[in-house]
């Protein structure tokens, strides 16, 4: 009897094993180790370009983010009052979506100009924005 004890205990023992190991090398959204998201058929100029576009779209997006983050907090304090005001709720919520729609329209742009530079580039999602949103 403890002989199979200890082969069942190594058996799942090597299967936790071999899990851990498959989800540390899937990377971030299963794309494997050193998987940029950009994709194997763009040239390293295209790559630098692409990056120097996304510097310039998160500098550009940073006021923009920033007063996300601000009305968002905002939006949480007025549900969090001991009387939440629907119509300041809901004031607050149409400002915050008005600034998701300047960002949303900030990152087609910006996907617009990457697909310029390498046209089988997959297009990028907010995740790969640095989503503060």
């Amino acid at each position: 009897m403890t002989m199979k004890k200890t082969i069942l205990f190594l058996v799942c023992i090597l299967i936790l094993t071999l899990g851990l190991f498959g989800m540390a090398t899937a990377g971030p959204w299963g794309k494997g180790m050193g998987g940029g998201g950009w994709g194997a058929n763009i040239t390293p100029e295209q790559s630098a370009k692409i990056f120097e576009l996304k510097q310039k779209f998160m500098n550009d997006t940073a006021p923009l983010r920033q007063q996300m983050l601000q009305k968002r907090t905002e939006l949480s304090a007025l549900w969090q009052a001991p009387n939440p005001d629907q119509a300041k709720i809901a004031a607050k919520q149409k400002e915050l979506n008005a600034l998701r729609d300047q960002m949303q329209q900030k990152q087609l742009d910006f996907q617009m100009q990457v697909r310029k530079i390498a046209p089988n580039a997959p297009p990028m999602g907010s995740r790969m924005m640095g989503r503060a949103w």
